[in-house]
């Protein structure tokens, strides 16, 4: 069991710069590949902030993971092809982690009918079942469905596992901990992920929760669970791996909460410290901390990286994030949308045969105990 709160990762940063990343046991391959998946997500994040407003063409809201790129970048390493991946509403990094096209997601956050989902998602629940991969707008929403995927597999012997991303602000709902439960009862395969970030929207965690132990509060329905500095890629890369392979082999579910913070505004470019609810000396201690500088400092230190290496990739990145942007401007938008089609199956044999006895039934006048039909 864990013993952490965000807290006791807060203090040590305000003395100084974390200097705990450890690269021994990884190899430089996957070193570079989190130093990558990081660079190309900061860039990614950082361009639609920039080109959101004034054009104000981008058709939803967005909530950015400037900061919190550690995650994705060691789950795009352990997950396989047919691993499911439930995301929350800060789901660019998680759907880059599952394979996601950059063209796609720019198309979709445009509205666009090349977008991943025609344009009918935005960024909260942009999703593509060929890689597996939905988003979820609804708090907490993501984490009982990733529950009933993980109990489907279960029952099917599938090799895959489910992997589900969330807040802190997740565990304030009743669905969490029911879901929880059932993960711990059926040994379902099931990875819950915590980026804990210290809040929900505007409110601290010590506002809404009297004990903010998460993992001391899980442990006690039987997952097994870890607490990491989430801004230590390496480190989560390491614990992921673990994590997962534990799954893997049929052991249950398991927990991690990564202790990590948003640089960026809980929703939009839009800077939200007039609200008044985080200062900028909290800010600047983990700004000193980000995930990004903080391996790519390690790199140098061990000459795995060098300036030329960084520059040729910031490049490469941004000449894709170009022609992504570009895709998306220049696609066409959905045609008028028949919402009958989107919300009803148009092949439902049974729905379709109890829907006409049930008519049958009205209109006949007929007094019965029951809807005709087999249920």
């Amino acid at each position: 069991m864990s013993d952490h709160t965000h807290m006791d990762w807060q203090h040590p940063l305000v003395l100084g710069k974390y200097e705990g990343v450890v690269l021994e046991g990884v190899s430089p391959k996957n070193l570079l590949l989190l130093h990558g998946f990081m660079t190309r997500l900061r860039m990614l994040e950082e361009r639609i902030s920039h080109e959101y407003h004034p054009a104000n063409e981008m058709a939803c809201p967005v909530h950015l993971c400037i900061g919190q790129e550690a995650v994705p970048a060691a789950l795009s390493l352990v997950l396989q092809p047919h691993d499911f991946m439930f995301s929350h509403h800060r789901s660019h990094g998680y759907y880059l982690a599952k394979g996601g096209s950059l063209r796609l997601l720019m198309a979709e956050l445009y509205g666009k009918a090349t977008g991943a989902n025609g344009g009918l998602a935005g960024s909260q629940d942009i999703s593509l079942s060929d890689l597996n991969f939905y988003g979820g707008a609804i708090l907490t929403g993501a984490v009982g469905i990733s529950v009933g995927a993980g109990l489907s597999l279960q029952l099917q012997n599938s090799p895959g596992i489910v992997v589900t991303g969330f807040g802190d602000g997740a565990t304030d709902e009743g669905i969490f901990w029911e879901a929880i439960n059932y993960a711990a009862l059926k040994k379902l395969p099931v990875l819950f992920v915590c980026e804990n970030n210290g809040y929900a929207t505007y409110s601290p965690q010590a506002a809404r929760q009297a004990r903010t132990n998460i993992s001391e509060k899980v442990d006690a329905f039987g997952v097994p669970t870890v607490d990491l500095f989430g801004n230590d890629a390496v480190e989560v890369f390491r614990t992921l791996t673990a994590a997962t392979d534990r799954i893997r082999a049929g052991e249950g579910p398991v927990f991690v909460q990564a202790f990590t913070y948003r640089l960026s505004s809980h929703v939009g470019p839009e800077d939200d410290g007039a609200v008044g609810y985080r200062s900028e000396f909290e800010k600047d201690a983990w700004r000193n901390n980000c995930p990004i500088s903080l391996l790519t400092s390690a790199l140098f230190k061990n000459k795995l990286l060098d300036s030329a290496s960084v520059e040729a990739l910031v490049c490469d990145v941004r000449r894709e994030i170009d022609d992504a942007f570009a895709f998306a401007k220049a696609s066409p938008f959905t045609d008028p949308i028949d919402w009958h089609s989107l919300n009803l199956c148009a092949t439902s044999p049974l729905a379709d045969r109890l829907l006409a006895e049930e008519d049958e039934y009205i209109f006949d006048g007929r007094q019965q105990d029951s809807i005709p039909g087999p249920y």
